[in-house]
């Protein structure tokens, strides 16, 4: 098993730079794994053309390649590139493929009447249906590690090597800055639930991969 980041994310605005309105693009960090024979990409955020060009920049490959992706939550800019990738085998964790089923049908019952925003949340309901819920382990080398609370669902993958665990965070763990505060999202969906899943990741990994952010050593395990 191998990994790399292809891209490091960033929040359209991060507070803790004290930034206020939206001053960039929001996008997330996308890691690639490789595993025998399989190449799994993780949150392919940014869009399908900037993507290939950093896969071929970062490991000489470009989407076609990619076997499998892993969505460590549904967020809309954590699949910008799903559309060119419909020969890969899609995975996200059950609970936030639910949880996701459960928030589209409310959205769309309050929708009820206005066409173009139905069409919209239609359109995502139906990309659900192309998600297959992973076992325990998503890839040889490569385990699921629920991480609930920014999402109802959120998951992060743990890769077990044999000299330091690396944790993939998601938005759990969303910077470097929120990692050295100790602090999560103002959007979590559940405050309590988050920061409870933040404190396992600082527990359990050597190397985190935030969600926003480049790869970061944690400081309490160093």
């Amino acid at each position: 098993m191998d990994w790399r980041i292809v891209s490091i994310g960033t929040l359209a605005s991060n507070p803790l730079w004290n930034e206020r309105g939206a001053p960039r693009t929001g996008h997330a960090t996308t890691t690639i794994i490789k595993s025998g024979n399989d190449i799994l990409l993780v949150d392919p955020s940014l869009p399908g053309q900037i993507l290939n060009a950093r896969l071929y920049e970062r490991w000489g490959i470009d989407l076609s390649a990619i076997t499998h992706v892993f969505l460590t939550s549904f967020d809309p800019d954590r699949r910008r590139t799903l559309g060119d990738l419909s020969r890969a085998t899609w995975f996200m964790h059950e609970p936030e493929i639910q949880a996701a089923i459960l928030a589209l049908s409310d959205e769309l019952e309050r929708a009820e009447g206005d066409t173009a925003l139905t069409l919209i949340l239609e359109q995502h309901r139906d990309l659900l249906a192309n998600f297959e819920v992973p076992q325990d382990t998503v890839l040889p080398g490569v385990d699921l590690f629920p991480l609930h609370g920014y999402t109802p669902g959120s998951c992060g993958l743990l890769l077990p090597t044999p000299k330091r665990t690396i944790l993939i965070c998601g938005d759990t763990v969303a910077t470097s800055e929120h990692l050295a505060q100790a602090s999560v999202l103002s959007n979590c969906a559940d405050i309590e639930m988050a920061q409870e899943s933040f404190k396992e990741c600082v527990e359990i990994a050597d190397v985190l991969v935030p969600g926003r952010d480049n790869v970061v050593i944690n400081p309490i395990r160093s």
